[in-house]
């Protein structure tokens, strides 16, 4: 569990991450806006602010990243959103995991969002079992 927990919370930090891989997606994509992730233990939380222009802020613990991202428009069959993810910038800090995210690192994960669209989990495969989450809408905060 904690294995996949590291590299899923390494996907989130990448959550943000590969725009630059592929440029803006529609204003009103899913994706787009304020997301807050708690641990399961509750010890520490992470927000990820995500632009439409691709490009996403994250704060986990002490560590700021920036990250572009590329997710598709729509989902698939399934309902998952496949997302590639690039850190473009890190301060050096650790993030709640304990861990460095090194700038460059992209992640591939699966985006399941809830019918409401005010959470989604973050999936390594398209199946449930391999997911982190919730990640809620942060409201009223701009992206």
């Amino acid at each position: 569990m904690i294995t996949l927990l590291l590299r899923l919370t390494a996907a989130a930090a990448a959550l943000a991450a590969s725009c630059a891989m592929a440029g803006p997606m529609r204003t009103d994509h899913p994706i787009v806006g304020t997301w807050r992730f708690v641990l399961p233990d509750g010890s520490c939380h992470e927000i990820y602010r995500i632009r439409s222009d691709g490009s996403a802020l994250i704060t986990s613990a002490k560590e700021v990243a920036e990250s572009e991202f590329n997710i598709d428009d729509q989902p698939d069959t399934e309902g998952y959103y496949q997302s590639d993810d690039k850190i473009v910038k890190d301060n050096g800090k650790e993030d709640c995991t304990g861990e460095v995210t090194k700038v460059g690192h992209i992640i591939k994960s699966y985006i399941l969002f809830h019918p409401s669209g005010n959470m989604f989990l973050m999936c390594q495969r398209r199946d449930t079992d391999s997911c982190i989450g919730p990640f809620v809408r942060v409201r009223g905060s701009d992206t």
